[in-house]
């Protein structure tokens, strides 16, 4: 092996697919072959990324071998005789060789170090870490900017006579780094003033500011301790304001050590007040979080549903309106901001248009309510898992003094969501005591020394006050069911078992309201908000009926008959009288007047009320006029003509063209969530399925077969079949491809492109989502994406015949 992309193209499929699953960025878009994997891995902006996932003990294993391979080691050749060997870690770490062994080996899987036997920084590690384990670069290095005769001179004084014979630059620099391989004379020399300079940079950054660091400085003539550093060559000046402290005289100073205390185990945790509960305790704890945050979304997005607040010009929810929403639930804001923000996550909430729009529940809130109450929290969580949104910023003021608002642009911090995952897993660690913030946020400094910082503490905060409000854990503890969503399995049935048994039945007393027990069964539960309004939570649900509620149910299609079985049944009493009575007042007169569009109209079989309606002063702005005893016009829309009728104490319902009734719920309102883009990219920080890493590796090796033996003949090793394109009905061509993701097996596809072309495709699909098809095209080469509607048919590989079911 010559280069780390030879390397890398000796690599069994199964690093490969170790590689990319550590490193998912890298396949974003999928590269043409593993020389150009090579070079994506080798990039700044990539390699950052592998070392911000690094702990602190991998991090000081990936710097030690920077500082023993030196500076004299290409990055793109294997060195191997310049490499340190890996029996030379343990005594600089401390470490055993089993713990340094097991770190080059996770080091070896990020692609940060390559090499069998003995292991080379990869390609772009020594520029992203100038000052490995805070030491600066050898004399030899550090000092090769100076001019010769400033080196003669710097020799001179060092070794008290001028150098004899010839003597170049690269001479003078190897005598240079022999005189500071024992540099304790000179710094005895120097003076105590000038080791205590020398300390503060020993153990990093090696780097410090003077002014007029290039001035010419000797022995006998230097006055401050900077000057006589500089003199000795015990600093180098690298510019007119910056000095450098060597490597060699940095070592001496810390006694040989290359980390003052790297310790191969984190931190234990520790540090909590109480001893952990049981878990059959936090889990009924959690169940009920869990619960409640459910039962608040639904109240807060129902009521969002027929009185929407506005978006601001800036975007994000008003300050009035969060309050408002607090207020509602009975909740503190910062609860409210973050169900709010979980919704708007798991795709429940949107705004409505870009101008003077509204926050209003999708379409998908109501499939979401058709789910059982664990589906419902799955969704509400796992949103919360991926949202790159920090919900506890609310109300905080930026960096330019500007209000942070609610569902904001304000409010996304990219590292959300990796710190909230990680958080929860040291959590999922912890045993005996219940760890305190402190005792996390100091495993996670170890894990992940590059990312600390006073924002992701406040994000740790963050994430276990949220946790425990959304019933992921209970008394500070992740509880199993929370586990299974870590793992990417479903939490329902284990949540299932510990939330309140769904009840069937109400208790409705005289005063028209009617009392929930317990959680309803879905069934109940929407049919009791159509014809009643929510009056009270808590431990029961409290509904009140009203004329207002009963004629919603009947706007929605339901007759008086209906609501009067449909609550008998589910009655655990016997239906009140003034119940009975108010359903049946209000059916009596409801639908008496229809409302069509001529663009509207209004028909009666009773030619009086209409002349009741003209007589009415306040019908006068609704430019009516007759065209039948039984029939007005009205130049107003059907539904301003309604809400007027309604106004005047009557009660309309629409009507369709062939005279039957419009089943609508007025009131309630939904907005469509704005359109993905066609392009989807990973985030940095987003896992990649197990599908999609193997069909990138099969990518990858075929580019590189490609690049070997020609695209061409690569291209015939996966030739589609001769013959028409396949043509199959749309939703049998997307069953089959749905069949194919599980199958794992290779289809024919029909495909038309940006011009109408029909092209035949040999792909082997990896999922659906969106509106596309994503998978392996064997014909290209080359992971892609196709679009759902572009597919003409499908067909199995070894089918001559394409699908054709109806």
């Amino acid at each position: 092996m010559d280069t780390y992309a030879d390397w890398l193209r000796a690599r069994s499929d199964d690093e490969l697919r170790a590689l990319l699953s550590a490193r998912p960025e890298l396949v974003a878009p999928v590269p043409a072959d593993l020389t150009a994997l090579a070079a994506r891995a080798a990039t700044p902006a990539a390699i950052s990324r592998a070392l911000d996932r690094l702990d602190r003990f991998s991090l000081a294993v990936l710097e030690a071998l920077l500082v023993q391979s030196g500076a004299s080691t290409p990055t793109g050749a294997s060195g191997q005789s310049a490499t340190p060997q890996q029996s030379a870690l343990p005594a600089a770490l401390n470490a055993t060789p089993q713990e340094t062994d097991a770190a080059l080996e996770r080091l070896r899987r990020y692609g940060l170090a390559w090499g069998n036997g003995t292991a080379n920084p990869a390609p772009g590690v020594r520029q992203a870490l100038p000052h490995p384990a805070g030491l600066g670069p050898p004399a030899q290095e550090v000092f090769t900017a100076y001019p010769l005769e400033r080196l003669t001179t710097l020799i001179t004084d060092l070794e008290g006579e001028e150098p004899r014979g010839f003597a170049d630059a690269a001479r003078l620099l190897q005598r240079l780094a022999a005189i500071l391989a024992d540099p304790e004379p000179l710094i005895a020399d120097a003076g105590p003033e000038a080791r205590a300079a020398l300390e503060q940079l020993a153990w990093g950054p090696p780097v410090g500011r003077v002014n007029d660091a290039r001035r010419p400085v000797r022995v006998k003539t230097a006055e401050t301790p900077i000057e006589r550093l500089l003199a000795r060559g015990l600093l180098a000046a690298e510019d007119d304001r910056t000095v450098t402290l060597p490597r060699e005289v940095a070592l001496h100073l810390r006694g040989g050590r290359l980390f003052r205390d790297v310790s191969p185990q984190p931190p234990p945790l520790t540090g909590g007040s109480a001893a952990k509960r049981p878990e059959d305790l936090a889990v009924r704890a959690a169940a009920g979080e869990a619960f409640t945050a459910v039962r608040q979304t639904e109240e807060l997005l129902e009521r969002w549903g027929v009185e929407p607040p506005a978006v601001l010009r800036s975007g994000g929810l008003a300050v009035r309106d969060l309050r408002a929403a607090a207020t509602l639930l009975d909740v503190e804001e910062w609860r409210a901001a973050l169900l709010v923000e979980v919704a708007y996550a798991a795709g429940l909430l949107t705004r409505s248009g870009d101008l003077d729009g509204e926050w209003l529940p999708t379409p998908a809130y109501d499939l979401w309510l058709l789910r059982d109450i664990a589906g419902r929290w799955t969704e509400l969580a796992r949103g919360w898992l991926r949202t790159d949104r920090a919900a506890g910023l609310a109300g905080e003021r930026d960096d330019r003094d500007r209000l942070i608002n609610a569902l904001s642009e304000g409010m996304v911090r990219g590292g959300a969501p990796a710190i909230r995952r990680t958080t929860l897993e040291v959590l999922a660690e912890a045993t005996g005591e219940a760890p305190t913030a402190e005792a996390i946020s100091t495993r996670l400094t170890w894990l992940q020394p590059r990312r600390s910082g006073p924002l992701r503490d406040r994000l740790v905060g963050w994430t276990l006050r949220e946790a425990a409000a959304l019933g992921l854990t209970g008394f500070g503890q992740v509880v199993p069911y929370t586990r299974d969503l870590l793992d990417g399995g479903d939490p329902g049935p284990r949540l299932e078992k510990h939330l309140p048994a769904p009840v069937d039945q109400v208790l409705i007393q005289a005063d028209l309201t009617a009392v929930a027990p317990g959680p309803l069964v879905t069934d109940l539960a929407r049919e009791l908000a159509l014809c009643a309004d929510v009056e009270s939570t808590g431990g029961a649900t409290v509904y009140r009926f009203t004329p207002d509620s009963v004629r919603r149910a009947l706007d929605a299609g339901r007759t008086g008959a209906d609501l009067i079985d449909f609550l008998t049944r589910h009655s655990a009493t016997p239906l009140p009288q003034p119940l009975s009575y108010l359903i049946e007042d209000v059916a009596r007169r409801h639908g008496h007047v229809r409302v069509g569009s001529l663009t509207s109209y209004v028909r009666t079989d009773s030619p009086a009320t209409l002349d009741e309606i003209l007589a009415d002063r306040r019908s006068g702005t609704l430019r009516l006029f007759r065209l039948a005893p039984t029939v007005l016009a009205s130049a107003l829309p059907r539904q301003e003509l309604i809400d007027a009728l309604r106004t005047m104490g009557l009660a309309p319902v629409a009507e369709a063209p062939g005279g039957g009734v419009i089943v609508t719920r007025p009131d309630a309102h939904r907005a469509e969530p704005l359109p993905s883009t066609e392009i989807v990219r990973l985030r940095p920080e987003a896992n990649a399925d197990t599908a999609m890493i193997s069909a990138a590796v099969r990518a990858l090796r075929a580019g590189d077969e490609a690049t070997r033996h020609g695209a061409e003949q690569a291209r015939l090793r996966a030739e589609a079949p001769s013959g028409e394109p396949p043509r199959s009905p749309a939703m049998a061509t997307i069953e089959h491809l749905r069949d194919a993701v599980e199958r794992g097996a290779r289809m024919w596809i029909g495909y038309l492109d940006q011009q109408g072309q029909a092209s035949s495709r040999i792909v082997e699909p990896v999922r659906i989502e969106g509106g596309f098809l994503t998978g392996y095209d064997a014909t290209r080469a080359a992971v892609q994406r196709f679009a759902l509607h572009r597919i003409t048919g499908v067909a199995e590989v070894d089918s001559a015949d394409p699908a054709t079911d109806e």
